[in-house]
């Protein structure tokens, strides 16, 4: 159990929400358009406003942005960054939670996961369905997400979705319209939310830092990394044209276990030559590469292929 002088002990006692736009926050005419709406017209005080049962439990609200999660961009997300950890340096804070779109959820998470020292809980969420929705989902995802501040030990960077809790490392997602969209692959979820209590089946993340967070430049200056992915008919000249573009780095979704057609791969060696690091992921949702031929491209191992987009720029970062 924390001291009473630990920072995530009973001297904690806030709780901010931080909004960045998505579904959560989106709007549409009708209660029963799913699809039709526009995300991010709500801030974060209307979203809290909205689950009557987080009323009296010392919670902060500020909106960051207003995004739809597909415009997702790295200036935001150095933001978003920048403010955890001046929000996470506060004695008083006891975590916080950050509504997000799901679109790009799984990129976000995995970044700050990779890039922010979180001792305390930073719980993402987000929604399926507009606010307006008769169903909306939103409001359970933000109270659970909140419930998981309760949790005296809790810390690192999760996702409270669907009922689930999940490392945000292991997050993707795996469905376009249904409630239930995202899955954490081989690792499974961290444990389940129900009736306000969490039942917890592995350890809370670690939170290995990568080394490009000591000093990172401004977003403008990152290292272009682009996604091409594998598959019938293939062509080379994509990554030739990415390679003039300016790509410094390439990340090629590869087909099952990270097979590369040929096309491909020989446009990558050309891209090698070049200068341009190439990694190779999977398309797949699941599974990851597991295993190299001696002849193959390098491989990202189990990261998507997003989130081997990450690492890789992170890398590039840092030199």
């Amino acid at each position: 159990m924390p001291s009473p002088t630990s920072p995530s002990g009973p001297a904690a006692t806030h709780v901010v929400v931080v909004a960045t736009g998505g579904t959560i926050a989106g709007v549409a005419a009708r209660a029963d358009d799913h699809v039709g709406y526009q995300a991010g017209q709500l801030g974060a005080d209307a979203l809290v406003a909205a689950v009557p049962a987080l009323a009296g439990r010392g919670i902060e609200a500020e909106t960051l942005a207003q995004l739809d999660s597909c415009d997702m961009d790295h200036r935001t997300w150095l933001a978003l960054r920048e403010r955890l950890q001046a929000l996470l340096a506060r004695p008083d804070v006891r975590g916080v939670v950050v509504t997000h779109g799901t679109d790009t959820l799984e990129e976000t998470a995995y970044f700050v996961h990779r890039t922010l020292r979180a001792d305390k809980p930073v719980v993402f969420t987000a929604a399926m369905r507009p606010a307006t929705a008769l169903s909306a989902d939103g409001p359970q995802n933000l109270l659970d997400a909140v419930t998981l501040m309760q949790v005296p030990d809790a810390r690192g960077v999760l996702v409270a979705f669907g009922g689930r809790v999940y490392a945000g490392a292991d997050l993707r997602k795996v469905h376009g319209y249904r409630v239930d969209a995202f899955d954490a692959g081989d690792a499974g979820a961290l444990g389940v939310l129900a009736d306000g209590r969490l039942q917890r089946f592995r350890p809370w993340p670690e939170t290995p830092l990568h080394r490009a967070c000591e000093s990172m430049p401004p977003a403008d200056a990152w290292p272009i990394v682009d996604i091409v992915m594998s598959h019938a008919g293939a062509r080379g000249e994509l990554i030739d044209a990415l390679v003039r573009a300016g790509a410094r780095g390439l990340v090629i979704a590869g087909t099952g276990n990270g097979s590369v057609h040929r096309a491909l791969v020989e446009a990558a060696r050309r891209a090698e030559a070049a200068g341009v690091v190439v990694r190779r992921a999977s398309r797949c949702q699941l599974g990851g590469v597991v295993g190299a031929r001696p002849d193959s491209l390098p491989s990202a191992g189990m990261l998507t292929a997003p989130q081997a987009r990450i690492e890789l720029m992170l890398d590039l970062m840092a030199g």
